[in-house]
């Protein structure tokens, strides 16, 4: 048997510690909550993401009756930039979630559907996507999607 250790260096922010570029991305996630169609979980998510050239792009969730049918904030954001600035990385991505009259109190981070289509855009550009998690008590950031997904399924992959 062989055993090894995988570790992820995560950074908790104070919103006064955050960079001006970050403070914006992750205000403009939070803002981006207020478009999500969430009519079933009441579970609101934002996602803002920068791309190389400065863009900001938002996006947020939105519910179907068929639950399966819906789609994540993240999905959304990266989905509508890579539509329509296809040339253009992704370098950053920040996330919240909003609920009940308040942003949740610790960072909520994204399922894993959508941690896979985020390790699919950093593979497709060959350049880290850092992670900004939201939460009322700290802003938790990662420096690269496969911290948050240390197995990957990537287009190597599928290489024999």
């Amino acid at each position: 048997m062989k055993k090894y250790t995988i570790q992820s260096e995560v950074c908790i922010y104070q919103d006064h510690e955050l960079s001006p570029a970050d403070r914006e991305l992750v205000e403009a996630a939070k803002e981006a909550t207020r478009h999500s169609y969430s009519p079933y979980s009441q579970f609101q998510v934002g996602a803002a993401l920068r791309l190389q050239d400065g863009t900001v792009v938002t996006g947020s969730n939105q519910e179907n009756a068929s639950y399966p049918l819906g789609l994540c904030a993240e999905r959304t954001a990266i989905f509508h930039a890579q539509h329509q600035h296809p040339q253009q990385p992704i370098v950053a991505l920040a996330i919240a979630a909003y609920a009940n009259g308040h942003f949740y109190p610790e960072a909520i981070p994204p399922c894993g559907a959508c941690r896979q289509v985020m390790l699919e855009v950093e593979d497709r550009y060959q350049q880290p996507m850092r992670v900004l998690l939201y939460g009322a008590n700290g802003t938790h950031v990662v420096s690269t999607v496969k911290a948050l997904l240390p197995f990957q399924f990537i287009s190597e992959s599928l290489k024999k």
